[in-house]
């Protein structure tokens, strides 16, 4: 919001001007980099939390597993809140659905997988022989767990359009607690989701001028809902793997969450 004192003396025309020039992001940082300064935040709280809760590795086994189980149950229940968000959930199942065939085609669990095990061995020699921690296995639990939701998204988008950091800053300190909840059970690993978080995030924030100007705003209310409503189902799945009831793929699930856009829009042009 602009704030205009009894000692500005400019004109209408150049109060205006200047309002207009901070909707486009002239003035709000598109310039300067601040637009990112979100994402650079939430990048640096997993980090951070990381960090503590590596300090905090060494705890009993018994406490370790009660803490899994204690995230796992979390975790779920963070996916059914989540998940009910959506206007239409026939529109999340088939999202779902069309999103696992093609995931389960292009194999992107295995790819993630692929690039966790690849920064494990590179750091497979400075770990403690009797470490059980997967490097791998935090970095896609940390990866999923952070990027899925209605918060990163928009999050971003305010920081891109207008220059409103609060709730990737709010999101800063949720993904910071979790970070260290899920070092002491998974490992350093964790560290490295920070990297996708910021590159999600960041991008997203960078076009958001252009997204902003394309989308209209009840358009863009419905493929929050219904991408929330799809990122819940996954979660609930992140959930149910913490605690080891079945083993989900849950990376060959993210097509659905593109799915979930492509039908909102072909619905809201079409019918």
């Amino acid at each position: 919001m602009l704030k205009f004192s009894v000692f500005d003396t400019a004109s209408a025309e150049q109060r205006g001007s200047r309002t207009n020039e901070k909707r486009s992001g002239i003035i709000h940082g598109k310039g300067d980099g601040m637009f990112i300064i979100g994402a650079l935040v939430n990048g640096l709280a997993i980090v951070v939390g990381t960090l503590m809760g590596k300090l905090a590795h060494r705890i009993p086994e018994k406490v370790s597993v009660t803490v899994m189980q204690v995230m796992g149950l979390s975790v779920i229940t963070l996916g059914l809140q989540m998940g009910f968000k959506s206007h239409q959930f026939l529109i999340v199942i088939l999202s779902l659905a069309i999103g696992a065939v093609i995931g389960e085609f292009i194999d992107l669990d295995e790819k993630l997988n692929l690039l966790g095990n690849m920064i494990e061995r590179k750091f497979q020699s400075q770990q403690n022989d009797k470490q059980t921690f997967s490097i791998s296995q935090g970095f896609v639990t940390g990866t999923l767990i952070f990027v899925i939701g209605a918060m990163a998204i928009v999050g971003a988008l305010d920081s891109g359009i207008r220059g409103d950091h609060s709730v990737l800053f709010t999101k800063a300190v949720m993904d910071g607690f979790i970070s260290l909840l899920l070092t002491t059970t998974l490992g350093i690993g964790v560290i490295f989701s920070a990297v996708p978080v910021f590159l999600y995030e960041g991008t997203i924030a960078l076009f958001a001028t252009q997204i902003n100007a394309v989308v209209p705003q009840d358009l863009m209310n419905s493929i929050i809902a219904e991408v929330t409503g799809v990122g819940g189902v996954l979660i609930l799945a992140i959930g149910i793997n913490l605690l080891e009831i079945i083993k989900i793929k849950v990376a060959n699930l993210l097509p659905s969450i593109l799915i979930a856009v492509v039908i909102v829009v072909v619905q809201h042009t079409y019918f």
